[in-house]
């Protein structure tokens, strides 16, 4: 359609050397500039004391909005964990097996090495459950407030068990 609408105008802008008055016919005037309507506004907005937008302090916190702003920054510290991973395994010296032998002559207690393998592993189950959350969202299923609630509570349920559980292999 677009494609069509292109090869119109087009075809108008060409007749346009034999006849200067059929593009000028067929142009839009500018009603204002982008300036005059930016001054516009902010004239109507200090004129009528209202605030600019809704600060997050306003919003009673709920379960779904938590869980949104969680499944944002669990995806952020995600990508940028990747990221630190990759140029640290490109810039520091020696290989995997030296440092995965450094943490091991640590001692550290089983108690601490199961809780950084539980952090390390609960973004990825709960993005990853959120995602297929998310995913069931645009195909219309489970909108309704209450199961809003419910896959949310079932999300938080299954991410903290499944982390559990590959933390312990």
């Amino acid at each position: 359609m677009a494609a069509l609408l292109l090869r119109h105008v087009g075809r108008h802008c060409l007749r346009a050397h034999l006849n200067a008055q059929l593009c000028i016919r067929n142009a839009a005037p500018l009603g204002t500039t982008a300036k005059e309507e930016m001054e516009r506004f902010w004239k109507k907005n200090t004129s009528s004391n209202r605030p600019l937008s809704p600060h997050l302090t306003i919003y009673k916190w709920s379960l779904p909005m938590a869980l949104s702003v969680c499944h944002r920054g669990s995806g952020i510290a995600m990508s940028g964990g990747v990221s630190l991973f990759g140029l640290s395994a490109l810039l520091l010296p020696g290989n995997f097996e030296s440092y995965l032998m450094f943490v091991k002559s640590l001692c550290l207690g089983p108690t601490l090495i199961y809780s950084a393998k539980f952090v390390l592993v609960f973004p990825l189950m709960y993005h990853s459950l959120n995602g297929i959350r998310h995913l069931l969202w645009d195909l219309g299923k489970g909108l309704a407030i209450s199961q809003v609630w419910l896959s949310g509570v079932a999300v938080v349920v299954l991410a903290v068990l499944s982390s559990g559980g590959l933390a312990a292999l």
